[in-house]
């Protein structure tokens, strides 16, 4: 379909027809096509799982510049588009401060929303925003904010080699990994299905990868306290990707949020969360 500017949009939905919709924001680098429950397990729970890839991603056009704020104009064309009013959505990484952004400045559309490993504004006052934080993430999000173009020399190879041998990122993240998500990314069907996904986010282009680490350490255009839809805030205490320490904040801040803290967890725990999260949008399920 085209957003309204025009733009190509890669858009995908899952599960029952006439079930209660939520769109599904992936993570970095992603696509529409990431780890989700079964069809048969969302027609079951009557629901319509909607996803599209963010511009620059998959199937969809680059928008230069944009911010985290500006996801919420393709949101609103693609559920113009599929006739759906009123919707929840679920954000996991990279995607969850673009649902949060639906929250914000969409409150008379969205019902829930669910924010999983979240980070927190990159300007986020009293908080430190890289402690705890893998050491790979740093360096990309310190390059992203003083050298964009440095970051777009990182990224463009590994998108290339990305599109060779999709374990690449994987692998190279390996060391930084903890016991729990390298139990989970040990998972046949899971791994097969985040390799497709990682090869289908660079397919055409790295800049997906590039604008979205650039809107993530620029301001986000909405202030999370403006929040006054219910949310979940769902982490592992153990992410390097995402610190706990960022969910503590928004939760902080947002005056209807429900945090959820897994000791154990980390970052890909996610995943294993995601049908809790789809539960709580849905039926307010405990989460």
């Amino acid at each position: 379909m085209r957003a309204e500017d025009g733009r190509q949009l890669r858009v995908e939905w899952a599960g029952d027809p006439n079930g209660r919709p939520v769109f599904l924001l992936h993570g970095m680098p992603g696509c529409r096509m990431g780890p989700r429950p079964r069809d048969m397990v969302l027609y079951q729970r009557r629901t319509r799982l909607i996803s599209y890839d963010r511009p620059g991603y998959g199937g969809s056009d680059r928008q230069p510049g944009r911010r985290v704020s500006d996801g919420i104009r393709d949101v609103v064309a693609v559920a113009d588009r599929l006739g759906v009013d009123r919707f929840a959505v679920v954000g996991r990484s990279a995607g969850a401060p673009h649902a949060l952004a639906c929250a914000a400045l969409l409150p008379e559309r969205v019902t829930r929303v669910a924010a999983l490993v979240s980070l927190a504004p990159v300007d986020a006052e009293g908080l430190d925003w890289y402690e705890g934080m893998a050491e790979s993430n740093i360096d990309d999000f310190r390059t992203a904010v003083r050298d964009p173009e440095g970051l777009a020399r990182r990224l463009i190879p590994r998108s290339e080699a990305i599109r060779t041998d999709p374990a690449h990122l994987i692998e190279a993240l390996r060391d930084e990994l903890t016991d729990d998500d390298l139990r989970i990314l040990s998972d046949t069907g899971l791994r097969s299905m985040l390799l497709r996904t990682y090869v289908e986010a660079v397919r055409r282009s790295p800049y997906g990868w590039i604008d979205d680490a650039l809107a993530l350490c620029s301001p986000w255009g909405f202030d999370p306290a403006e929040v006054r839809t219910p949310v979940l805030l769902w982490h592992g205490r153990r992410d390097p990707f995402s610190p706990a320490s960022h969910a503590a904040w928004l939760a902080a801040r947002m005056p209807r949020a429900h945090s959820v803290l897994e000791p154990a967890a980390a970052h890909f725990a996610a995943f294993r969360a995601l049908p809790r999260a789809l539960r709580w949008v849905v039926d307010g399920a405990p989460a």
